[in-house]
């Protein structure tokens, strides 16, 4: 049977999780926990250690999902930590693998499938939703270059911008109005997923 431990905030879903695995016969729920903290807790006080700890992300008026991984870790070296989350974002994603989650699925997750995903762990697997699963393999694939995606005035509006001009000046370069280069560069960031200057000149260096 599969010892495992549950962290999740919120009254329901919680016991809906405990439940549900509780009845099947291949697990073993040990703890069933509303924080890291409180599972910390109970390792400290004699529980047994899970091998796989299912764990929500978001967990208010504590450490998040995120921040327990190496807690969790510390305490229960063999522990294998799946989280579950409303959030399907690459920045999220990307923080918990790098954390040391071994899974991640987001929480519309249906309880078979769940179960799964828990059993899929402790064989030595990492168990995604395809929503994840897709910000993973987009972060693997060659992204395009900022020459491929821009136009080629929109090309010359970062020119200029390398070129240590100001906007009217690059206005005046180009023989456009300064309000048409704030247009052009607010699609530019847009189009090249940036949000500074720097980070606009270190895209555009990329090949």
């Amino acid at each position: 049977m599969l010892a495992i431990a549950i962290i999740e905030d919120q009254d329901v879903i919680r016991e809906t999780y405990a439940t549900y695995l509780r009845a099947q016969p291949d697990f073993r729920v040990l703890a069933v926990c509303s924080s890291v903290e409180e599972f910390l807790a109970e390792l400290a006080g004699g529980t047994e250690a899970p091998r796989v700890v299912l764990s929500d992300i978001g967990l208010p008026g504590g450490m998040t999902g995120i921040e327990g991984i190496r807690h969790i870790k510390d305490a229960a070296p063999k522990a294998d930590i799946l989280l579950i989350s409303v959030f399907d974002d690459a920045s999220h994603v990307f923080q918990a693998l790098c954390a040391g989650a071994v899974g991640y699925v987001v929480k519309a997750t249906p309880l078979s499938q769940l179960r799964e995903s828990l059993l899929q762990v402790a064989a030595g697997g990492s168990p995604m939703s395809p929503s994840i699963a897709r910000h993973v393999v987009a972060h693997f694939q060659p992204r395009p270059t900022a020459a491929e995606l821009l136009t080629a005035r929109e090309l010359q509006l970062v020119q200029g911008i390398e070129d240590g001009l100001s906007y009217k000046q690059i206005g005046v370069r180009l023989g456009i109005a300064t309000e048409t280069v704030n247009s052009h560069i607010r699609n530019i960031y847009r189009k090249l997923e940036v949000r500074s200057k720097a980070e606009l000149i270190g895209r555009r260096k990329e090949r």
